[in-house]
């Protein structure tokens, strides 16, 4: 199972500002190698406990949460997106910067979140994995006319998948959407950091 975060694991407010600039400084670099662009104008940041931890922090400073209820209901939404062994958890970015392209490309890509596959090379022939996205996800996000500009997916590897992917030369991640067929190599430090979750 995920190590998943507790109140515990979240520091107040004051404790946080003595340690945000290292920590922050931490988590953008961690995050530049678990990053990856998918074409002009999609991007995905694969998570871990680390980066949950500090939207988490980042939401509870913005907000200025101080009981344990207001944490409590963080954790409850981004807990999921902490992988556990053979799972990789992404953020998917819609990176939608003008109204132009808003009205342009969010009703053209709805089910994009559907849409995506882990394609791993393995001595027997390429193995791919399908991305799932949560029912709760489903339901506050997926609309029939138009999708929205950040999704919470997730690529479940059995244990052939996994094992490959710990060897693998090339990983790929693909999407199946007919308007927006792209795909993206990961680089072997993305490849590594990813697996070293599992463990």
């Amino acid at each position: 199972m995920p190590s998943t975060l507790t109140l515990n694991d979240i520091t107040d407010l004051r404790e946080y500002e003595r340690e945000r600039d290292d920590f922050r400084r931490r988590i953008i670099a961690l995050k530049a190698i678990r990053r990856v662009d998918l074409g002009p104008i999609i991007s995905l940041t694969f998570e871990n406990r680390e980066t949950v931890r500090f939207q988490i922090q980042e939401m509870a400073r913005a907000e200025k949460m101080t009981t344990d209820a207001q944490i409590e209901e963080e954790l409850d939404v981004y807990n999921p997106l902490i992988p556990g062994p053979g799972q990789l958890c992404a953020t998917l970015f819609l990176e939608l910067t003008s109204k132009d392209q808003l009205m342009e490309w969010l009703p053209k890509l709805v089910g994009i979140e559907q849409s995506l596959e882990v394609v791993i090379d393995s001595p027997g022939g390429d193995i791919m994995v399908p991305c799932q996205v949560e029912e709760s996800h489903k339901e506050q996000l997926t609309r029939p006319d138009v999708t929205a500009s950040v999704h919470y997916i997730r690529f479940n590897l059995p244990e052939d998948a996994a094992a490959a992917m710990r060897r693998a030369r090339r990983v790929e991640i693909r999407s199946t959407h007919h308007r927006y067929p792209y795909g993206a190599e990961l680089s072997a430090e993305t490849i590594a950091s990813l697996v070293a979750d599992w463990d």
